[in-house]
């Protein structure tokens, strides 16, 4: 009974409150449809996820980011008048106040071009857009269409014939009409893309970044789950039955791929479940709710003492004897049966490993799931395909032992140190105090201290074999670990911990914000701003946009806008790998005024300041809710990190900034900034 609860409560975490946000809301399909031998009518199709709005290409001054088509000039063809719109829907948008054009789930645009070659050619473009839903707005994106034009035969002799013929006078005409509409849309199209220029270039990047990343994390998983007593063990068992099932070595070999391929997909529904339950909605209500991270905290120590030899989680029994009665079936049912069963049976080694990754995957949005579901089953997949196909190197693997133990063992230290960051997470937004830096750091000293002592061989858990000796890889393993430790104690007195960053609370977030850094005493605590405060690396802050904007106008220095968050992991890499460079410093803390608001401060506003949202109709309540929508209505856009550089009438001094760990252009954004203001 108490392991169904258990079973239970891992499921019910994919019911929790929140959801997470989805960057990417629109799909882009090209097609091409004949209108007579020369002229061709090119559709682009948005598709566009349920609550996501598509703005039109006629949007005026003040508005969201139009659509915008720009087609590569091509000597194989010839546009013909601009791109057409479907009608879409018009309405009073309460966000940009005016009348916008947009549309929702579906819509073509189309383009007519005359073909000038007698060839098959390919036709390219790029199309600029902006996606909003009734929340708020995602910063402008672009992607790359493409275009396969295959002329007809009659169309190659009408082509030829005009080639020939035509007039050389009225194609150097024509060139240089196309010359100017060339220039045209590129001042044009420099014109709207200004503004996002920083964002649109780097999102996609990190975005990509962040799927390798899980995809990484994922595989490496899948292999560490590969060594745990209840998976290890059951590869001699699968070899057993391929052989059994098999009549000649080829037969053997499909059936263990068609067996892998069954484990990936079992997995990969499994991500496909989260990626659906999970829709579309706010990442940042995900990663900074309270109860989120107070429940996940929770099960994550449930599956760390699981793993340590407290407990099993392990699904009913019944469960796992009905799939093995199917297996024993044999053929194409029977490999998807024993593939199940691998997975029901693993479960309490593997599901640990497997809710932490789809938490994970489920913060960052999008298909995240799904990649984090593949990279785990494929690394879990292939061993079993590999020896199934070829029985003969089973010979070769280490046998079970006391060792799968302690992989086991070893994974429980990771699950209860990452437990904290969730705990933190939750202390952060509340902005209670009472797990502070020094707190935590204490803690993973503490954790990752005995696992060291626990490589060395000096402590023993429930399940552990008894040990004459350790092997030199376990060695090897424990010196690793008892550095790490050893790296984190100096982060007690304030030392960065950059390898860490993003994880343990910011460096102001501690008994001792300043460290022992004897250079800010007393006297000067006394003599900051009022309602200013030390920041990451002693950078003074306000955290109220109305005193930061007075002070500024009293010294005549520009503001720096940050966004960010108490639960922001990238927030906290950009303070402690950026903004601790000593160039980054110098501007931080001499040229600007920074003003740090963070969107998910969760404590109340006064009744004075609980106004009624713009976006949502509803009151706001929290502080983070009232620099939400601030940073949603004036910016379009509710991501961060983000900066702006602003004046003292709230003008942007250049373009925006976001998440960017290049130290170089972070620097030269901030001196351009800087140097615009002293040239206005």
């Amino acid at each position: 009974m108490k392991k169904n609860i258990f079973l239970l409560g891992f499921f019910l975490l994919f019911s929790i409150f929140v959801k997470a946000q989805i960057y990417n809301p629109i799909k882009w399909k090209t097609s091409i449809e004949k209108i007579s031998d020369t002229e061709y009518e090119l559709q682009a199709k948005a598709i566009i996820e349920s609550g996501w709005h598509l703005y039109s290409q006629e949007v005026s001054d003040g508005g969201p980011i139009p659509t915008h088509f720009n087609f590569i000039k091509s000597a194989d063809f010839q546009l013909i008048d601009a791109v057409k719109e479907e009608k879409g829907k018009t309405i009073n948008d309460p966000v940009f106040k005016m009348q916008i054009k947009f549309f929702e789930k579906e819509t073509t645009f189309k383009q007519r071009i005359k073909i000038l070659s007698s060839k098959p050619f390919k036709i390219k473009a790029e199309v600029e857009f902006m996606v909003c839903n009734d929340e708020n707005c995602l910063p402008p994106s672009s992607d790359e269409l493409e275009f396969t034009v295959s002329p007809s035969a009659k169309a190659k002799t009408l082509i030829e014939t005009a080639i020939k013929t035509e007039d050389k006078a009225i194609e150097k005409d024509a060139s240089v009409i196309e010359a100017n509409e060339k220039t045209k849309d590129i001042i044009a199209t420099e014109i709207v893309k200004a503004p996002q220029k920083e964002i649109k270039k780097r999102e996609p990047k990190t975005e990509s970044r962040s799927l390798w990343t899980i995809f990484l994390l994922s595989f490496f998983s899948g292999f560490a789950a590969l060594l745990t007593p209840c998976v290890f063990p059951m590869i001699p068992m699968t070899v057993s039955f391929f052989t059994k099932q098999s009549k000649t070595k080829s037969q053997g070999i499909r059936k263990a791929v068609f067996y892998g391929i069954a484990i990936i997909a079992i997995y990969i529904f499994l991500g496909a479940v989260v990626t659906w339950a999970f829709g579309a909605d706010s990442l940042n209500a995900l990663s900074t709710n309270v109860w989120f991270n107070l429940v996940f905290f929770v099960f994550l120590m449930i599956f760390a003492f699981s793993f340590l030899g407290a407990f099993e989680i392990m699904l009913p029994n019944a469960w796992a004897n009905k799939v093995d009665s199917q297996a024993d079936k044999g053929g194409i049912v029977g490999i998807l049966f024993m593939a199940l069963a691998l997975a029901i049976v693993s479960f309490s080694c593997t599901g640990p490993i497997v809710g932490t990754l789809l938490v994970e995957a489920a913060s960052r949005g999008g298909i995240a799931p799904f990649v984090g579901m593949f990279g785990f089953s494929l690394a879990l997949a292939l061993p079993f395909t590999l020896f199934a196909a070829f029985p003969g190197w089973l010979n070769s693997l280490p046998k079970s032992g006391g060792w799968l133990n302690s992989v086991k063992v070893f994974l429980g230290f990771l699950e209860l140190a990452l437990a904290f960051k969730f705990l933190s997470n939750a202390d952060l937004v509340l902005q209670l105090h009472w797990f502070e830096r020094e707190a935590f750091l204490a803690i993973w000293i503490a954790i990752f201290g005995t696992l060291a002592f626990y490589l060395f061989g000096k402590i023993q858990l429930p399940h552990d074999s008894p040990i004459s000796n350790i092997s030199v890889g376990r060695l090897g393993l424990g010196v690793v670990v008892l550095a790490f430790t050893i790296y984190l104690i100096p982060g007690i007195w304030g030392a960065p911990l950059k390898m860490i960053s993003g994880f343990p609370p910011p460096m102001h977030y501690s008994e001792i914000p300043n460290g022992l850094n004897n250079s800010t005493s007393s006297e000067i605590v006394q003599n900051l701003p009022e309602g200013a405060e030390f920041g990451p690396h002693n950078i003074v802050a306000f955290t109220d946009y109305d005193q930061g904007m007075a002070y500024a106008k009293k010294i005549g220095k520009p503001v720096m806008i940050d966004f960010t968050g108490h639960a922001c992991v990238n927030c906290r890499k950009m303070e402690d790998n950026v903004w601790s460079d000593e160039k980054v410093q110098k501007i931080l803390k001499g040229d600007i005024v920074l003003i740090s608001l963070y969107v998910d401060d969760k404590r109340e506003l006064s009744e004075k300041e609980q106004i009624t949202s713009k976006l949502t109709g509803k009151k706001l309540k929290y502080i983070g809710q009232k620099w939400s929508e601030f940073q949603t209505l004036t910016y379009k856009t509710n991501a961060q990190p983000f900066y702006v550089l602003v004046n003292h009438n709230g003008e942007s001094l250049n373009e925006t900034s976001a998440y960017n760990p290049d130290i170089e252009e972070y620097l030269n954004w901030l001196q351009k900034g800087v140097s615009n203001f002293e040239k206005s």
